[in-house]
């Protein structure tokens, strides 16, 4: 489990509550070229939580490096949602603020709904 996120103790509760209920969290990463570090050198990514805005930067080119490796994602922000981009449509989306509760039934929950396979 990725966690991307920058505001600190939201970033440090997420991770604890996940690692609660034995996730293996990777991070948290506060910046995008950090995260970007981890995809790149090959890391296996199950499952991403990430912030939109990191320092001032996007987030954006981590999620297209999970979405090129087919790892599933989320985005976690409160921005509206007219700023991420079209081919990000079906990502699910945490509105900020949120709990490390909502996180882990928002995870469960999409646990249990049927993924779609890539086409080959």
């Amino acid at each position: 489990m990725l966690v991307v996120e920058d505001e600190f103790y939201l970033a440090d509760d997420l991770a604890s509550a996940l690692a609660s209920i034995g996730a293996k969290v990777m991070g948290p990463f506060g910046r995008v070229e950090e995260a970007r570090r981890l995809i790149e050198a090959g890391e296996t990514v199950d499952f991403a939580i990430l912030d939109i805005d990191l320092v001032g930067d996007r987030v954006f080119p981590v999620a297209d490096l999970l979405r090129a490796r087919n790892a599933p994602f989320l985005f976690a922000t409160g921005y509206d949602p007219e700023i991420i981009p079209q081919h990000f449509a079906d990502v699910p989306r945490l509105e900020k603020p949120f709990t490390a509760a909502t996180v882990i039934r928002l995870l469960q929950s999409l646990q249990s709904s049927p993924r779609e396979t890539p086409a080959t």
